[in-house]
């Protein structure tokens, strides 16, 4: 009959380095091995019932496997901050100057820039980059969409404002990224409720369409009526983006209602799913286009969009 793992009380529901825990005689190399135990990095291990997410790995990252002088950057700065969605396995980001040599270490990727002073801050014994810094490496690493739709959070909780993003960018013109920077700022917004919200506000700009309003509230004789994603309002056309809310039946009886009042007030709403803005978006963008001409909007204000 096999016995059950080691879990000295000492490791459990805790992080740990296994060798500190074999050397200390809690654990041996065999005990490690077991169920009981999760590798999440090389000599990193973790109670196998402890529910492991990317801001746990960061932080162990942070404690025990930061190169020196780095910290903490990117999309997993920004899932410190609860301002991203990070995979649980997906590797953590890390930046560390130039010149400091890192060996290959699984888990991480790894990037090298300038640092500077101000850019590193300690967040509960964690190196991670300070906003400002974060919303750079996003706009330098990801794709312009996905670098606002983080950037438009960190806006929303007040980590950062637009106009000291942009004078982070604009104090270090001439460096690589800070063109990438300024461009997302300028982008961003800090009304967006939803990464999917922030993805279609982004590429309708970038389609060529006027930039909307994001959260209009439309009222009738002081009542409100609703609260809009994206808005035209000179217009009076809109964007719904549908979430899967919409299949609870009570749910749907009440938006339908609100839909019925926003028409009968003369607005125009379009409803994009998540298909539409992954399969189709070209073809919905043409939609959006059709109904603000015929609310009288003037190419070439868009007439590049497509």
């Amino acid at each position: 009959m096999s016995r059950s793992p080691r879990r000295p009380p000492q490791l459990r529901g805790r992080i740990f380095r296994g060798s500190h825990a074999v050397t200390s005689g809690l654990l041996t190399r065999n005990d490690l091995r077991s169920s009981a135990w999760r590798s999440l990095f090389r000599d990193v291990y973790a109670d196998a019932q402890l529910p492991v997410t990317h801001r746990i790995r960061c932080t162990a990252v942070g404690r025990w496997l930061i190169p020196s002088a780095g910290a903490i950057a990117g999309r997993s700065a920004a899932a410190l901050y609860g301002c991203a969605e990070v995979a649980a396995d997906e590797p953590v980001d890390v930046v560390v100057p130039r010149g400091v040599r890192v060996g290959v270490i699984a888990g991480l990727r790894i990037r090298r820039g300038p640092i500077d002073p101000g850019d590193i801050l300690d967040r509960a014994g964690t190196p991670v980059t300070s906003p400002e810094r974060t919303c750079w490496d996003l706009a330098l690493w990801l794709d312009l969409v996905e670098a606002v739709v983080v950037i438009d959070v960190l806006l929303a909780r007040r980590l950062a404002d637009a106009s000291t993003l942009r004078g982070y960018a604009l104090a270090r013109a001439g460096r690589r990224g800070w063109r990438a920077m300024l461009r997302a700022v300028d982008l961003a917004d800090a009304g967006a409720e939803s990464p999917q919200e922030s993805r279609t506000r982004v590429r309708l700009v970038l389609a060529g369409l006027p930039r909307p309003r994001t959260q209009w509230v439309v009222s009738d004789r002081g009542r409100f009526v609703a609260r809009l994603d994206l808005a035209w309002p000179d217009y009076r056309v809109a964007v719904e983006y549908d979430g899967l809310w919409h299949a609870e039946p009570e749910r749907f009886h009440s938006d339908r209602r609100r839909l019925n009042r926003l028409v009968t007030g003369g607005w125009i709403i379009l409803h994009l799913t998540a298909k539409r803005l992954r399969a189709d978006f070209e073809g919905f963008v043409a939609e959006v286009q059709a109904a603000l001409r015929a609310r009288g909007a003037v190419p070439p204000s868009f007439s590049g969009a497509g």
